[in-house]
């Protein structure tokens, strides 16, 4: 019985990366850091995933570095978050997209009593008409002391005909 067991265990596994692989031939995923932005060390800026009719691009938490690394706002939300809206941008329009494509952002925030000066800034860059879905954490902490905020976005890009 054991050895029947362990081949329907290796046979049912085999076949779901057989799955995996023809997943990811017919739907692949690119990994990509844009110029604008500074390249990260040990992660991407963005994945893009091809739906077939469209691209959708889910973005590494943006904080407020500018392309060279350099912090932008030291200790001032208003200019973290227009930075961290800035560098979303970047990799919005470097996919062939636009900040309308935006559909879903998450916030992780140091203090959320500031929340409508972020959705101030927020607002600058998205269609309010038709907002993205969203979600926001206040955090005690994020990587650095200096970073008061983080933002995470996905997109979804039609592909042009």
């Amino acid at each position: 019985m054991k050895p029947f067991l362990f081949l329907l265990v290796m046979f049912t596994t085999a076949n779901c990366f057989a799955q995996d692989a023809k997943f990811m031939q017919e739907r692949p995923v690119t990994f990509k850091n844009p110029k604008a932005l500074s390249l990260p060390k040990g992660y991407s800026q963005a994945a893009e995933i091809d739906m077939g009719n469209s691209r959708m691009i889910i973005m590494a938490g943006q904080v407020a570095l500018d392309k060279a690394g350099n912090l932008v706002g030291k200790g001032d939300l208003a200019k973290q978050a227009n930075q961290c809206f800035i560098n979303i941008k970047h990799i919005v329009e470097d996919a062939g997209g636009t900040m309308n494509n935006i559909v879903k952002l998450n916030y992780y925030i140091k203090d959320v009593s500031k929340v409508q000066l972020l959705r101030d800034i927020r607002d600058k860059y998205i269609n309010t008409k038709t907002p993205p879905t969203s979600t926001l954490v206040e955090v005690s902490k994020l990587f650095r002391d200096d970073i008061l905020l983080e933002i995470e976005a996905t997109a979804v890009i039609p592909k042009k005909k």
